[in-house]
């Protein structure tokens, strides 16, 4: 699914591996044929869903009920699964990876840490951490949805035929993903922090996990993250060398801050100098930096050769 929506659009029709030629894209094809839902619509209700898990889990919250991790993870997954068929009639209109402006950016980072979740969600064994997802795929999803100028009529196919840089450029959002569910992560041992030192245990707070656990989960997430964005900084660093007009200056130098940044407090983690909570608050306060940078991100470097125009969208 991850390939159907990231690289089967890179190269188009004539070269490059073809959505079509995947099961799932195949499934997604077929579906699109019989369905009347636009693409806007479709994640709309995405987001919808994600609402509904949110809500789920404030309702138990508030009244002290045991938070099933079974519906929390259906809303989720119904939520993503719209939101995959919304991003994938976008990326067909173009035959390119959906992230051709702000508002397929911000979606595409919420859908991968939406992904990120429904993966490893389950192994963590904290039903908080669906709330906290889909609190953040809400958040992103309202946002972009409410803001018509994110998702103007020009589309750009920002890879041409080349699905290296097709890779390059989801693996960095899906590190963003990874960094955004960190972030989640973070904010959940900063509130368990402070109600073990104010000697809270009961209610919702038993739902958390032991900051131990926490800790350690935020280790790994930004030991992820930092590999990914490793990964696509390399690719994006042989692309320049061998195309230097093809790449703007300016989005290697905001993304390779952005990398310095999380390997500089990964190297402090290890280091044990920066642990417990303040590892957590320079996490969750780390996330402003790749959220910010998606506006340089998205921004085109020239003119494309081949710009799809598509009619102006009107929000659901």
């Amino acid at each position: 699914m991850y390939w159907a929506i990231t690289v089967g659009w890179a190269g188009g029709p004539p070269a490059g591996p073809c959505a079509a030629d995947l099961p799932c894209a195949a499934a997604l094809s077929t579906l699109a044929q019989m369905s009347p839902l636009t693409d806007r619509w479709a994640i709309a209700c995405g987001t919808a869903f994600y609402a509904a898990g949110l809500l789920y889990g404030c309702w138990s919250v508030l009244h002290r009920r045991r938070h099933s991790r079974v519906t929390s993870y259906s809303f989720m997954l119904l939520g993503w699964l719209l939101q995959t068929y919304g991003l994938y009639l976008r990326g067909q209109a173009t035959h390119s990876c959906p992230i051709g402006n702000t508002f397929e950016l911000v979606q595409f980072v919420a859908w991968s840490c939406t992904l990120i979740y429904l993966a490893v969600g389950a192994a963590f064994r904290t039903s908080l951490l669906g709330f906290f997802s889909a609190g953040m795929a809400v958040l992103l999803g309202t946002m972009s949805l409410a803001i018509p100028e994110w998702d103007s009529g020009l589309r750009i196919r920002p890879f041409g035929g080349d699905p290296v840089v097709a890779i390059h450029a989801s693996l960095g959002l899906f590190s963003y993903g990874v960094f955004a569910l960190l972030a989640l992560t973070s904010l959940m041992f900063l509130v368990q922090h402070r109600n073990l030192r104010q000697k809270r245990s009961g209610g919702a707070f038993a739902l958390l996990p032991s900051i131990v656990e926490l800790d350690h989960m935020n280790l790994r997430l930004l030991a992820c993250g930092v590999v990914l964005l490793s990964i696509a900084l390399g690719i994006a660093g042989h692309h320049w060398h061998g195309h230097p007009a093809a790449v703007a200056p300016a989005k290697l130098v905001v993304t390779g801050a952005v990398w310095l940044f999380y390997v500089a407090t990964l190297a402090q983690r290890l280091r044990q100098h920066w642990v417990g909570q303040r590892f957590a608050s320079v996490c969750l306060a780390l996330f402003l930096a790749p959220l910010l940078s998606l506006g340089i991100v998205s921004s085109p470097h020239r003119p494309p050769a081949h710009p799809v125009t598509t009619p102006p969208v009107s929000a659901p």
